[in-house]
């Protein structure tokens, strides 16, 4: 089933125009803001669109109405991973692309910071220093990509491929409360007992998400380097041959 969601927002700017490009997960999501404010935005909820999808989903972000030409970004933000290989792969080929053509600079969002700025957006958890936010990705079996993070962003765990067990977390979990969510979450509930654990359902990794953080990598001139940037796969891609069936 496909699920599709866009709108507009018309406000008055004139720098700041920035493209976000999200395909670290199923979900393929663009959006365009404006000085950090988001003023439309395209997300469709089917796996394995990004291919034929993403692109699409540019155009459609460029006809809505209220939304200027492309000629007038000025930088293209771009989930940077970990994540899908594929997802990210596409995603950081097309935002490339569009640099090129225009131009302009490419900004790179950390996709577990991206995940954290989204919980934090809900405000289903309240802003305490006591609280830590780990974003999971799933990374197969038990296996996942995970960070952990302050209220403000602070990095307290650089982001790392973690085999979840019963006694994950348990120093942290022991002081602080921690709050679980990402694609990687909940198949972790079940193993993570403690009573300083929660966990938030439904976050996912969504373009429309990254405008402060591109914002701010935007107005301090932290730009990837357009030629060399590559995403942050963690693990290497393992192709595997299909086993051969006889009828």
């Amino acid at each position: 089933m496909i699920k599709i969601i866009s709108f507009v927002i018309q406000i008055n700017c004139s720098m700041g125009k920035i493209l976000s490009i999200e395909t670290s997960t199923d979900v393929c999501s663009v959006a365009i803001a404006e000085e950090g404010v988001v003023t439309a935005k395209q997300e469709l909820f089917q796996p394995n669109s990004h291919s034929t999808h993403l692109t699409l989903l540019i155009q459609e972000l460029f006809k809505t109405e209220g939304v200027f030409p492309l000629e007038e970004l000025d930088a293209v933000a771009v989930s940077a991973g970990p994540g899908s290989y594929t997802g990210l792969r596409i995603g950081v080929s097309v935002a490339k692309g569009i640099c090129y053509a225009q131009g302009i600079p490419l900004i790179a969002i950390d996709t577990l910071m991206l995940l954290t700025q989204a919980v934090i957006n809900t405000k289903e958890v309240s802003n305490s220093k006591e609280i830590i936010y780990c974003p999971m990705l799933d990374a197969r079996r038990m296996e996942v990509y995970t960070s952990l993070h302050s209220s403000s962003l602070e990095v307290l765990e650089e982001t790392n491929a973690k085999v979840i067990e019963s006694d994950s977390f348990s120093e942290k979990l022991q002081k602080k409360k921690i709050v679980f969510f990402g694609n990687g979450a909940s198949k972790c509930q079940s193993v993570i007992v403690s009573e300083n654990a929660s966990f938030l359902d439904g976050i996912v990794p969504l373009a429309a998400n990254m405008n402060l953080l591109a914002e701010n990598k935007f107005t301090a001139d932290d730009f990837a380097d357009l030629a060399y940037f590559e995403p942050f796969y963690l693990k290497s891609f393992v192709a595997t041959i299909p086993k051969k069936k006889f009828f």
